[in-house]
Formats: structure tokens, sequence, C-alpha cells
């Protein structure tokens, strides 16, 4: 069996460096070039950087699976996953959990939150309108997409800064038997059976499906509550960190936010660039079911590999002419910031939705602004990367 060729001696990438992982790119390019099998025996992983190797493996369910952790930690760890973890599975017991959330993000239902989030947004925004600052996350990024996961579920104003911060805890592997019992959403689940409504805890408390032994059956108490905390974590950190890149990228960029400013059509595809530019999740762990051969050496069965999601949105042989280059006028091609294959994110046009949103609200009333750099604070989580305070001086 071949045996990983060791990368350059300087050539490392760190995975669970928050330094690092705020400005990757001279690493990752690096990587693409020169290792593109990389491995790291400290760490005692695989990665992958480039877009084809990444997109491949990805949608091979098969060879790379969840079903043992898709963040690096827990597939080291060797830990049990608890069932029900949606994004912790593996087809078929994976796709009958995803096909009855999916009835949930239905484009009629996503579309007719736009008034409600467009609503918040402006309450968020107003009150600073003539000020010197606006931070945008902690003026508006924290806060909206947990609203907006709230007016989904159906979950009281006053209540959703709790499940906010659960879901931090639960993202930073803090407290994923608290993921597993989701108590957090419980005394919601008994107000909401005994008071439906138009929302998506409505819609799961009465959903029929077929689980894997063939039973039609109603959802467990305990699955749900598993559910609404996977919906609600996976569905407010990712967006909060986009909300903060997109402030950071527009302020070095003020030519093409001019143009945002100019011209709102040009948003939604601003929002793409900035998702393919500063993708809040750098990488998709998985656990490796037999040996692979990438590039003349094997990988062994039972490694843990990282597909480097970051270095695959810059690479030059799908953004051409180069990668690295952020223009939200590019040729639209899919990234890999959402994923891909039967994990590709389900709250993906909530996300959009609500970046676009934000970005309307916010270059209406704050056409410019600069980076206050002195009182930016990154984010202390290594698995959703961005910003805890990216915090502008308008002029």
């Amino acid at each position: 069996m071949a045996q990983p060729t060791a990368a350059a001696p300087d050539l490392y990438y760190d995975p669970y460096s928050i330094e690092l992982n705020m400005d990757p790119y001279a690493v990752f390019a690096r990587i693409r070039e020169e290792a593109p099998l990389y491995y790291n025996e400290q760490h005692d992983f695989y990665a992958l950087s480039r877009y084809d190797d990444v997109n491949a493996a990805v949608i091979d369910h098969e060879t790379f699976i969840s079903g043992r952790g898709a963040v690096l930690e827990i597939i080291k760890s060797g830990m049990e996953i608890p069932p029900g973890t949606l994004i912790f599975e593996d087809p078929p017991i994976h796709n009958i959990h995803r096909n009855l959330l999916s009835r949930m993000f239905t484009p009629r239902k996503v579309l007719a939150l736009e008034p409600q989030i467009r609503e918040f947004t402006a309450r968020c925004l107003d009150p600073l309108i003539g000020s010197q600052r606006f931070d945008f996350v902690n003026d508006l990024g924290e806060q909206m997409p947990m609203r907006v996961i709230g007016m989904l579920l159906g979950i009281p104003e006053d209540r959703q800064r709790q499940i906010t911060e659960h879901g931090e805890e639960t993202l930073q592997g803090e407290r994923l038997e608290g993921l597993a019992t989701g108590e957090v959403f419980a005394e919601f689940i008994d107000w909401r059976a005994d008071h439906p409504s138009d929302d998506i805890m409505t819609d799961l408390l009465n959903a029929e499906f077929e689980d894997e032994t063939g039973t039609r059956r109603k959802l467990r108490r305990d699955e749900l509550l598993l559910y609404l905390t996977v919906i609600a974590t996976a569905g407010s950190e990712t967006t909060t960190r986009l909300i903060g890149w997109a402030g950071k990228t527009l302020a070095d960029h003020p030519d093409q936010r001019r143009a945002l400013v100019q011209d709102y059509a040009l948003i939604p595809q601003a929002i793409e660039e900035i998702l393919r530019w500063e993708p809040p999740a750098l990488q998709i762990a998985r656990y490796v079911t037999r040996d692979v051969e990438y590039y003349g050496q094997t990988v062994p069965q039972g490694s843990a590999m990282l597909m480097l999601v970051g270095a695959a949105n810059r690479d030059h042989r799908r953004f051409a002419p180069d990668g690295d280059v952020f223009d939200i006028f590019r040729e639209p091609r899919a990234h890999m910031s959402f994923g891909a294959g039967t994990h590709f994110c389900m709250g993906n046009a909530l996300a959009r939705l609500e970046g676009r949103i934000a970005l309307e609200e916010i270059l209406k009333r704050f056409p410019e602004w600069e980076v206050d750099w002195p009182n930016a604070v990154p984010s202390e989580t290594a698995a959703v990367r961005g910003w805890a305070a990216m915090p502008t001086l308008l002029p």
C-alpha cells in the first residue's frame, strides 16, 4: 500500500487553528497545487482540495460516510452518534428523515417569510440611521437567522435567544448530549400540540411517513425534539457568519459595493460570490469506508477525510481565470458552500433569501462603510468560521 508522500515541511494546515481559518487561502492554494491529496500526520487526517475531487467525494456517500460524524473531532473521537442527527446520517435512513423535513422547506413556506424577515430587519436597522456605527453581526447577523427559524417553527420571539445559545454550544461540540435530547424545544412542542398553526412545528407533529422498518407512523417526541434542534442549529449560525463576511468583503471591494447600491438586481449573485469567497464552513469531514486511491496514493479504510470547501471554492480550474479574485460579475458556477449530493443544505433557499434581504436593507440605509478593525472579533467556533463582531464606521 502506497504511503502518503509528505508535503513540503512548511506546508501545514491545522483545521483547529481559529487564526488560520480566518484566512487560510495561501495555505489552501499551495495544498491544491503541491499536495492535492494532503495528509496531516499530527491530527491523522487526509484532505482533498481541488473542486472536482471535493465535489465527487461529497457526492460519494458510500465511500465517504457521515454516520461517524461530519466534524473531524467527532470522527476521531469514535463517539456514538445519537440516531436522528440528520447531518450525521447516511442513506437510506438519511433519505427518510431528509424527505420528511424537506416537505417543510417548500418554496412557498420560504418565500412567504419575506415580508416578516424584511420587517424584522428594518426594526434592527432603523434605530441606527444617523449613527456613526453599525455592527453586521451584533446589530443584525446574530438576531435575524434565529428569528427566521422562530418564524418557521412558530417559536415565540422572546424565547429565541435561548435556542440560539443552545445551537452555538452544540456546534462547538460542547453539548452533543443536549442535541441528542433537544429538550430545549420541549415546551414549544407541547404548546403547539394544543395550538396548531401554519408552521413547521405543527407540520412535523402531524406528518406521517414510512420508517426504515416499513412502518407508517408519526414522529416520536424524541425524534421531533432532535429534528428541531438540527434545523435551528444548522439554520442560524451559518447565516450569521454569511452576514458578517458580507460586511468585511464589501468593505474591501467598494467599487463592487457601489455597483450593488446602483442595481439591487445584482445582490443575489453577490451573495453567491460572498458564499464562494468566504464559506462559513471551510471543510466537510467524512469517515472512509474502503481503501481509495488519489494521485497514486492510497487512503486506507477507517481514515478521516476532510473535503476542503474553502480550497475547492477558489480552484482556478473551475473558477477561471482566478478563483482568488472576488468578482460579483463572475460567470455563475455552483460552489461547494452548501455541500452537494444527499447532504446538500436543505436550508439553502432560506439562507439566500436572508442574505439578499439583509444586503438590500443595509445598502438602502448605509451605502458606504469601513471596518472598525480594532473592535472586530473573530468567532471562537472552529466548525463555522467568521466574526463574533464585525463593527463598521459609517460616513
